[in-house]
């Protein structure tokens, strides 16, 4: 990565959902060629099921970009494909899908990712919620050299944000979006003046960000107001977490801690008012002002009071 030139790259891109369109949209309107795009299959959506391109796919055909939706990513007849766009580098963001050695060797720049974490913490597909769950007060974006592991490759650039104490994953999303987007422009510039220098990853560092199972948002009342207040907001708006009340599941959202002691067992309801549901948990107390009823939509708590009055003493199960 040495070289200068004022010439355009051309860059085959590969990405798949809003995160990724974020960046397709910051590489459209910069000065480099997108000559193609990579894309997953169109996935049935709704009651209906009716089929539905991925948002990647949507902008590139807006742009009037060659988009390719291939099953299979590991044929000679796909890479073949690919190196007819004559590509210098790949940009790859949330693509979902592990990339063979022979994709990673395609263009003379190699495979660029933009990943929605400070790597080395959390190498996986849902870096951006564990951040959250964690309560970590920063995190941010890296453009990273890919490599066959799993986000294990050289770190080319990053750049970081706070996480506001009200962050949910739905709100830090489109910001890391944005900025993944800033970021890999700034890498590619780099790459044209001969200044991207890459630094290896510590792996002794490192921490995994798992997909998200919805058994994931399950509450555990013992755990501090702090704890279940990361966990609401790290899986806002999905899986989301989730207690029982009435043997019935009631989704959460929307959480402050208040720091007021309670000699009741955890997950008994305190208070129930147009401020919220107020939770004794096992170190201070957790007030709530959004909920989900099960086969519901999401509403406030006073609105939920008047259609299922709860009285104080409730318990909430896990």
């Amino acid at each position: 990565m040495s070289e200068m030139t004022n010439t355009p790259l051309r860059i085959l891109f590969m990405g798949t959902p809003d995160f990724a369109a974020a960046t397709l949209q910051a590489l459209l309107d910069g000065p480099d060629t997108v000559v193609a795009v990579v894309t997953q299959p169109d996935r049935p959506k709704g009651r209906g099921k009716k089929l539905t391109p991925p948002p990647v796919k949507v902008l590139a055909q807006a742009a009037g970009i060659p988009v390719l939706q291939p099953t299979k990513i590991k044929t000679q007849e796909f890479r073949d494909e690919l190196a007819g766009y004559k590509p210098d580098v790949v940009v790859v963001t949330a693509y979902g899908r592990i990339l063979p050695p022979a994709l990673l060797e395609l263009a003379p720049h190699g495979c660029i990712n933009v990943h929605g974490s400070l790597l080395p913490a959390y190498r996986g597909a849902a870096p951006i919620q564990w951040a959250v769950i964690n309560g970590d007060s920063e995190t941010g974006v890296t453009i990273m050299q890919m490599d066959e592991g799993m986000d294990t490759g050289n770190i080319l650039l990053t750049a970081a944000i706070p996480v506001n104490d009200d962050e949910t994953a739905g709100s830090l999303f489109p910001k890391l979006a944005a900025l993944g987007g800033t970021t890999v422009r700034q890498a590619l510039a780099l790459l044209k003046e001969g200044k991207l220098t890459a630094t290896v990853q510590d792996d002794t560092r490192a921490t995994v960000a798992p997909m998200l199972k919805k058994e994931d948002g399950r509450i555990d009342w013992q755990k501090s107001a702090r704890e279940i207040h990361c966990l609401i907001r790290g899986l806002d708006p999905w899986p989301s977490a989730y207690c029982f009340l009435h043997g019935k599941r009631l989704q959460l959202f929307a959480p402050e801690v208040l720091h007021q002691t309670s000699n009741v067992e955890p997950g008994t309801l305190l208070a129930a008012d147009k401020r919220g549901l107020l939770i004794a948990t096992g170190r201070d107390c957790l007030l709530v002002r959004e909920v989900q009823p099960e086969g519901k939509k999401r509403m406030n708590v006073e609105a939920f009071l008047c259609g299922s009055p709860v009285e104080p003493g409730t318990r909430l199960f896990s």
